[in-house]
Order: C-alpha cells, then structure tokens, then sequence
C-alpha cells in the first residue's frame, strides 16, 4: 500500500465533497419553482418565497455522500495495511544472495506472487528518454578514445577481442542466473545487481534470461560506429527467452523492474536510446571513470 493511494483516494473525495457543495447550492439558491398540488396553478402558489426543493439535486446529493462514505471506509482500511507495513522490519541493506529464506522479517511473502505471469507482458515504456537521468552514457567514442578500438580490423559479425587491455581483463563466469563473457569489474557490478534481484524478488531472477553480451562488432547497419557489446560492458537481458521488438518504445514488464536495480547500480538502460533498445545494458562512462581510477580496467 502507497500513501499515494490515499492522496488519490482523497483527491477524489474532495472532487465529489465539491460536487455536493455545487448541487447544495444549486437545490437551495436556484430560481424558485412553484409548488403543485393539482394541475391547476393557484393565487396561493404565486406567493411562494420559500427555496425551491430540485429532488434531482436531493437524489445525486444522496448519492454523492453514500460515495464519500464509501471512501472514507476505504482509506480508514489503507492506513490500517500502512500502519501493518511499517510495523514490519526490514533490513538497512539486503541480505547476501541465497540467504534469504522466503516468509523471512526481511522480505516478507504475503502468499503467492500475483503478479508472476505477468512479467513476459508487453508494456509501453513511460517517458524513457528521462529514463537515465543521472547517469552518463559510455558511448563507443569515448570508450575507444580510453582503450583504443576492441580489434582493428572490425566487422559486421563477431569475432574476438584482440586489444590487450580489455582482454586481459575478459572472464566467461555464470553470474546470477545467466552465463556472460565481460570485463571483470562489469561482471563484479553484475554480480551484485542480480544478488538485489533475487533477494527482492526471487520470482522475476528465476524468469532472467540473456540474448548476448560481449560480441565484438560494428552496429548492424554501419560501415564505422563500434557496438557497446565490442567492450565487454554490455549485455541484453529479456524474460523467459522472449525477445524485446528494437525501435518499438515497448518492452516487457519485467524489463522495467529490472532497470531500476540496473540504474541504482550505475548501469544505463538502452530503452532511453533514440532508437529504443529495452534489452540493453551496459556500464555508464561514472563506472568506467571509476573503475579506471581503482585501477581495475
């Protein structure tokens, strides 16, 4: 539950106490209506100064308060799941990967996972091109402007690695649920992403899948500009196998969740591409700076 809920819930309220306010005025202050007790309009009639009663703006004032009351039950009920929420503990920071035993304090499972099915769903993707703020592209210039072109002689298919300095540091390992070949430092970060992952949400890590991550390339389409995945910092990731659609501002839902987690590690989501590209993810040019100056890359 969301104090979000309740703003909603209370916004409408106030939408409806004001149509009660309006409908009030309408019933006691609009233009006075004669009273008939016959078909017949009498003298007596004519010397009405009483407001006049409009019974339809009676019955939707009824109606309009039997909503508020229906409301305010409503919120009263969404404080009390709040109230339960808060009440429950919850760790500073998530424990290690496979520790975390389902129906712990930490992460507790209120029955099964509703959502479940719906993480292979398709969704529209809100205001993506916000969707990194904060976080600064690596891009293919800048990365060989710092380690030099991944092999000189570069193709439209994959072939390996032939600079020294990146694949010195290229390491094939099973991270979380996927196996990757990257650099060390991004496989390390990788790591801990996933780690997130599963001690949030055991269900969607179960579902992760990968299309590729290091493939040592140009851009389809280009006689030039070099692939993010020719570095070793970048890998696509879809949900039970099922490939995102390039270009199309959709991706699946799980897709979603998992960028928050990818973001908050520093990683930058390819669904803010001018071209969307929801499957990609890969380093941001703050990791890279960083990790060059621990002396990891």
């Amino acid at each position: 539950m969301d104090k979000r809920i309740i703003i909603a819930i209370v916004g409408a309220m106030g939408v409806i106490l004001a149509g009660i306010a309006v409908l009030g005025w309408i019933a006691l202050s609009g233009p006075r209506v004669p009273v008939y007790e016959s078909d017949t309009f009498t003298e007596a009639d004519s010397d009405f100064d009483g407001p006049a009663i409009d019974s339809g703006a009676r019955i939707e004032l009824e109606k309009l308060r039997q909503q508020v009351e229906a409301m305010s039950e409503r919120i009263e009920g969404l404080e009390r799941d709040i109230s339960e929420l808060r009440s429950r503990p919850m760790p500073s920071t998530p424990p290690p990967a496979g520790q975390q035993q389902e129906g712990s304090a930490a992460f507790p499972r209120d029955g099964p996972n509703k959502i479940i099915d719906s993480y292979p769903q398709v969704v529209l993707i809100a205001a993506r091109r916000t969707l990194n703020q904060g976080v600064r592209i690596a891009t293919p210039s800048y990365l060989a402007s710092i380690f030099g072109k991944p092999r000189e002689d570069l193709t439209q298919d994959c072939r390996s690695m032939t600079n020294q300095r990146l694949k010195d540091k290229l390491v094939t390992e099973e991270v979380g649920p996927i196996r990757v070949t990257m650099l060390r430092p991004a496989i390390d970060s990788l790591r801990n992403v996933f780690a997130k992952i599963e001690a949030t949400d055991p269900d969607l890590y179960a579902r992760i899948n990968t299309a590729g991550s290091l493939c040592v390339r140009l851009i389809r389409g280009s006689s030039s500009s070099i692939s993010t995945h020719a570095f070793g910092l970048s890998l696509d990731l879809n949900i039970d196998g099922k490939l995102d659609t390039l270009g199309d501002g959709r991706t699946q839902l799980g897709l979603t969740i998992l960028a928050d987690f990818f973001r908050n590690e520093g990683w930058y989501w390819g669904a803010g591409f001018g071209r969307e590209d929801s499957m990609h993810f890969e380093a941001s040019r703050d990791l890279v700076e960083r990790w060059i100056e621990e002396g990891k890359l």
